[in-house]
């Protein structure tokens, strides 16, 4: 899949900007805060129905403005074309209505049916929170990846998530009160469905972590030289227990506690440097390293029939020269797609790009995108 042009009308600070890019490798330039990393949110839009950032729609839209708009034309597969056309995708909010997406002239009824279509990885200093913040992050990232590649294991976690809910307000409801046989009678039927959809789940989180580690760990080792050796495991409650049991036998200390303690909203990824924890260890540099080999390692993985837009959101900073170059080289080859990159210094880009002369550089400013070479 190859973005062929993007118009921006007033998302964020962008208010006005059409776009030609390079098939295989786009630059934009600019001074901190003006704009650079928001014309990549609108290409993330476009992809996930939603930005990176903030999932509350109207405080994307420019300030002062009532609506915005995002449409990106895609080189698409034969199988993908409507009419053998380009694939047009459009995003359109205002104020105090529903944000209504569209492929093509066709909206869509749900915005999940729209997930995977257009494949998709971003690389931001918003990553260092799957190091630095609790295990939700960390089931975050395998759900995006797996879901883009898999419709029913997102349609299974929106139902599976729904029903912890639903079972949460039960025992905040119960937690005061004697439990009689009607309100046990509830919860065997909420847990009789979470079983199930967790088991899928679970299944399909091994897997990939199974089939992802070796990658992350060549590229690892290709961006740092070698030096160093990174783990990284899956750890679930449903390893070593059956799900039904463990609810049932939980139910009078999940009463006490008030949420759901048993289940793969539990599940977690350890990571780690050597022998001992990322986040304990791990310099700067190497957490970065670590961040970007995940994430460039969900966009070579075999069996994909797509190579994802690879978006790079300030990746060189706190890494040293030789980690930039290996990363020029390695995101620059045959195994990635299209690339969009941010930097603040135009010369530090043209020069680590030289060898690649068809790709296209923007300049931006205050929120205006210009084409500089």
């Amino acid at each position: 899949m190859i973005l062929k042009e993007i118009e921006i009308l007033n998302y964020k600070n962008i208010r006005e900007g059409r776009l030609s890019f390079s098939p295989k490798l786009n630059c934009l330039v600019g001074l901190n805060g003006q704009g650079k990393t928001n014309v990549l949110d609108a290409i993330y839009l476009l992809s996930f129905t939603k930005s990176a950032f903030n999932v509350i729609d109207s405080q994307n839209i420019t300030h002062g403005e009532e609506m915005s708009v995002v449409q990106g034309l895609y080189q698409a597969p034969e199988h993908l074309r409507l009419e053998n056309e380009d694939l047009t995708i459009i995003c359109g909010m205002k104020r105090g209505q529903k944000k209504q997406f569209r492929r093509g002239k066709k909206d869509y009824k749900r915005l999940i049916d729209h997930i995977g279509l257009i494949p998709l990885v971003m690389v931001s200093p918003e990553d260092g929170m799957l190091i630095a913040e609790g295990s939700d992050e960390r089931r975050r990232f395998m759900d995006q990846v797996i879901s883009q590649r898999d419709k029913k294991y997102l349609e299974d976690l929106q139902q599976y998530n729904g029903l912890v809910k639903q079972r949460n307000s039960l025992l905040k409801q119960y937690a005061e009160a004697a439990i009689d046989e009607s309100t046990e009678t509830l919860f065997e039927v909420i847990e009789a469905q979470m079983v199930p959809l967790a088991e899928y789940i679970h299944g399909q989180r091994k897997a990939f972590i199974e089939g992802f580690v070796p990658e992350f760990q060549a590229i690892y080792n290709e961006i740092s030289g070698g030096n160093e050796q990174v783990g990284l495991r899956y750890v679930s409650q449903l390893d070593d227990r059956n799900l039904g049991e463990a609810l049932k036998r939980t139910r009078q200390r999940d009463l006490i506690l008030g949420w759901t303690s048993q289940g793969v909203h539990k599940d977690e990824i350890e990571m780690s440097l050597g022998e001992y924890p990322l986040k304990r260890v791990g310099s700067q540099g190497q957490q970065k390293t670590y961040l970007l080999a995940m994430k460039l390692a969900t966009a070579v993985r075999k069996g994909d029939e797509e190579k994802p837009i690879l978006l790079l959101d300030d990746i060189f900073d706190k890494l040293d020269s030789e980690r930039v170059e290996r990363i020029v080289r390695l995101v620059l080859s045959d195994r990635f797609g299209q690339i969009f990159i941010t930097d603040t210094d135009r010369q530090h880009l043209s020069e680590i790009l030289r060898p690649n002369e068809n790709a296209s550089i923007f300049r931006v400013s205050a929120g205006e995108v210009i084409g500089d070479r």
